[in-house]
């Protein structure tokens, strides 16, 4: 077997291991729309904490209105302590915690770097893998543009 064909080979191997993720991706989710079933991970809840409850609500409202989430909870005066510049720093803040569409999670956060006040925003998120599939279907609705 010459080098050209082993080159090749791995060439067609990677392009495989590559689309597979994604037509599977495409595939449940097909399946989804079709059926109404849930497809775990589709979903995601964020995480975000803020200085206060007015910016709370301003980014929340936000993201409603912008279509990347279907609901915010805000969870008043969550006690926080964390490194900050080499010192143990100690704040209440309000936590966020957004539900929204996995495809939607990097344009929620990207927004959120724009608008939050913090130098270095918190914001991770985590899959939703079960749950109730009227839940599912009521959040797909609610980001669904006009």
């Amino acid at each position: 077997m010459s080098s050209q064909e082993i080159i090749s080979g791995s060439k067609i191997l990677t392009a495989a291991f590559l689309t597979y993720s994604i037509l599977k991706t495409l595939s449940l989710q097909l399946h989804s729309s079709v059926t109404g079933s849930f497809v775990s991970g589709t979903h995601s809840i964020v995480f975000v904490n803020c200085p206060n409850e007015q910016i709370a609500r301003d980014i929340a409202r936000a993201l409603l209105d912008k279509k990347l989430a279907a609901s915010v909870n805000i969870l008043p005066k969550a006690s926080s302590l964390y490194y900050w510049k080499g010192e143990i720093e100690e704040a209440t803040e309000i936590l966020l915690l957004i539900k929204t569409k996995t495809s939607k999670v990097h344009m929620l956060s990207s927004y959120i770097r724009l608008v939050h006040p913090f130098e270095i925003p918190e914001v991770f998120s985590l899959p939703m893998n079960q749950g109730d599939a009227h839940f599912f279907k009521w959040l797909e609705e609610g980001m669904e543009e006009n």
